[in-house]
């Protein structure tokens, strides 16, 4: 009975879907088939499972989020360019107008850290001044920002392959790569919570987060050369990479959301900037909802690098101190939500406890890489 109740549900939903809709699934389709005619016999299975997955994850992002099909034109339509500008030599990134100053991968990178940093003072500027224009800017220069910096890992992802056959890899794999996907992903998740609660006003707390991984990429850049394409070590080379880190970073971008989150909601409960910020209530719920999706993610990662630890190292657990961080971590935000959702917690004692719940994720993702050794010490400083 319940089935029958909800099937035409589901297929109202489905013909809500216009022709534009169907249009972005057929061409995200396309695309997939396209990639696999070209590249399928240096595929396995879980690979081609995963290509397959993408493209469906995506057709319904692109369903559920409009602006995510803009986005995707802009990718797809900008790293074709610069992979035909390459021409299959690497040394073009040097010679090429296009790709010295705008779409090679380090060169886009470096654009997705200024206009970071310029949607950060926009998004302050916007703020106290409540100069919504300003704000509107704010919007659109982290859209850009992510854009280009989406564009700078498609194209290391093909730069890779440049440097050698045996190099090429998903560029997810050292800590510069993954602090440029943390910008990302906690861009995008930041972006569309903006849009679903029609507010700007929480942009300049989680572009401070932002700053802080693009301070952390420019040093990691310029001070100890870490842009440089290296090739995988042993323990990476997997497609399990492929879905357990991106996973893992959903987590952090979402976890950032909420400790920024926190702080603003800290700030107005003390008269701070009370005129300025959302109500209560709205700030309570985005960081709630941040933290839900984050737990969600955090928990699949963890399952599935459970599962790559099993094939690497013959072990589903072995207390490594990246696990027992990463335990540490989901215990403490599964608290947070236990307290919240069974308990009715409310107010400062959950932006605190989002607040150094934060400190604690960024000690189990760097800390423990600088002071603590185990299998996992692949990505130190």
């Amino acid at each position: 009975m319940e089935l029958t109740r909800n099937l035409p549900q589901s297929q109202s939903w489905l013909r809500q879907l216009s022709p534009l809709d169907w249009l972005y699934a057929v061409a995200l389709a396309a695309g997939a088939v396209y990639a696999l005619k070209l590249y399928g016999d240096y595929m396995d299975v879980y690979e081609k499972g995963i290509l397959a997955g993408t493209a469906m994850a995506l057709a319904g992002l692109g369903w559920h989020w409009k602006a995510v099909r803009v986005l995707m034109a802009v990718l797809v339509g900008t790293s074709l360019l610069s992979i035909s500008v390459y021409q299959g030599d690497l040394a073009r990134a040097d010679q090429a107008f296009l790709l010295k100053y705008l779409i090679s991968s380090q060169t886009a990178i470096m654009w997705m850290c200024f206009l970071f940093a310029m949607a950060g003072v926009a998004y302050w500027a916007g703020l106290l001044a409540r100069a919504d224009g300003v704000t509107q800017a704010a919007t659109g220069l982290t859209w850009s920002a992510t854009a280009m910096g989406l564009i700078g890992l498609l194209v290391r992802w093909y730069e890779s392959y440049l440097v050698g056959a045996d190099v090429g890899h998903i560029p997810i794999s050292n800590l510069y790569e993954v602090f440029v996907l943390f910008c990302i992903i906690t861009a995008l998740l930041y972006l569309y919570y903006e849009g679903r609660y029609a507010t700007r006003k929480l942009g300049a707390f989680v572009l401070m987060i932002i700053l802080a991984a693009v301070a952390f990429i420019l040093w990691y850049t310029f001070d100890r050369g870490a842009h440089e394409i290296q090739p995988l070590v042993p323990a990476l080379q997997s497609w399990w990479m492929k879905i357990h880190v991106p996973a893992n970073f959903v987590g952090y971008g979402a976890f950032s959301i909420a400790a920024m989150i926190g702080v603003a909601y800290l700030l107005a409960s003390k008269g701070i900037l009370t005129r300025l910020l959302p109500p209560a209530e709205v700030m309570d719920d985005v960081m709630y909802k941040a933290i839900a999706i984050g737990f969600a993610f955090f928990t699949i990662a963890t399952i599935l690098g459970a599962m790559w630890a099993a094939e690497a190292w013959g072990g589903y657990w072995s207390w490594d101190p990246k696990e027992t961080w990463a335990l540490i971590v989901w215990l403490n935000y599964a608290a947070w939500l236990h307290m919240r959702l069974i308990k009715g917690l409310r107010g400062p004692v959950l932006a605190w406890w989002a607040i150094i719940g934060l400190l604690v994720t960024t000690f189990a993702f760097i800390g423990v890489n600088m002071f603590l050794s185990g299998l996992h010490s692949y990505g130190t400083l």
